[in-house]
């Protein structure tokens, strides 16, 4: 079970950085097309002698550049993914906003119950959703509608929603994880940012001589 979880675990943190290189590589190159056919227009107009050698690869760039209209749609669909995988990661890492400053002044006993009325709040928000998700994606797969600028590669909007159900899944794993630990008193508050730390002193022990 642990095996199953490192590799989960690596493969979320994997995919946040792909989603990431992802969408600051496509804005790069579509950004660099769209200034270097310029700079090439601009360079035969002061050096004649080349000038349609180098109008040529303007050309060629501005082409590229007027081809990557898909760009701006992928970039969107990649940060609605890299947006359900980071709330998940968010939960796992207690990387939310804090909200429980009056709740860490009760007694422990008392912050267990309370952990454990939010988690359930959390786990029926969640499943509500990801009920209602489930339901407006296989309408809009069946509907077969293509998705903006990205429908002439076969891509519909229902495979970019697809990761809304598949988000609030990962949620709902993430909080049935911290009620289990609530519950068996290994935790009292949401995020399971303590076992991270439990972990990453016992891959490093000679950090807690210091």
């Amino acid at each position: 079970m642990q095996r199953i979880r490192y590799v989960w675990e690596h493969f979320e943190e994997g995919m946040i950085a792909f989603l990431l290189a992802a969408m600051t590589l496509i804005t790069f190159i579509y950004v660099a097309l769209n200034n270097l056919y310029t700079l090439f227009y601009s360079l035969s107009d002061r050096f004649s002698f080349a000038s349609e050698p180098l109008l040529d690869i303007g050309d060629h760039l501005m082409g590229y550049a007027q081809e990557m209209t898909w760009s701006i749609a992928l970039t969107k669909a990649l940060f609605g993914w890299l947006i359900f995988f980071g709330i998940a990661y968010g939960v796992r890492t207690a990387g939310h906003l804090g909200v429980d400053v009056l709740v860490r002044r009760a007694r422990k006993p008392v912050q267990r119950v309370l952990a454990m009325i939010a988690c359930a709040c959390c786990l029926a928000y969640a499943g509500l959703f990801l009920i209602a998700s489930l339901k407006w994606v296989s309408a809009v797969l069946a509907a077969g509608i293509g998705a903006e600028d990205l429908d002439r590669y076969g891509i519909q909007i229902g495979h970019i929603a697809l990761i809304v159900p598949f988000g609030f899944a990962l949620i709902i794993v993430r909080y049935l994880e911290i009620l289990y630990r609530i519950v068996t008193h290994r935790q009292t508050g949401l995020g399971l940012a303590d076992e991270a730390a439990e972990a990453s002193k016992l891959a490093n022990p000679g950090e807690e001589s210091h």
